[in-house]
């Protein structure tokens, strides 16, 4: 395996590491500036506030979208790491 090979499987890698977290951290972003904002109007500053909210939205992505990331890494695995190693 030359380096080239194995920089563009890295790549990939990466890319693919990046596809399958973008909804769970995009959801963790969006209510945690929800939650931020409502506290930062409300003046209640409790640590569980932006906590529990934040894991439990975090949660519901990571099983909605738990097909869609199982899906990109089996296809990953498929199309480039098995192919290189049968091809030896």
């Amino acid at each position: 395996m030359d380096e080239l090979l194995l920089i563009s499987l890295m790549r990939d890698s990466v890319w693919t590491a990046v596809l399958i977290s973008t909804p769970i951290l995009a959801v963790a972003l969006i209510v945690g500036l929800v939650i931020g904002l409502l506290q930062a109007l409300t003046s209640i500053q409790e640590l569980t506030l932006t906590f529990v909210p934040k894991l439990a939205a975090m949660l519901a992505v990571f099983w909605s979208t738990m097909s869609y990331s199982g899906g990109l890494l089996v296809a990953f695995y498929q199309d480039q790491v098995l192919r290189l190693i049968a091809a030896g």
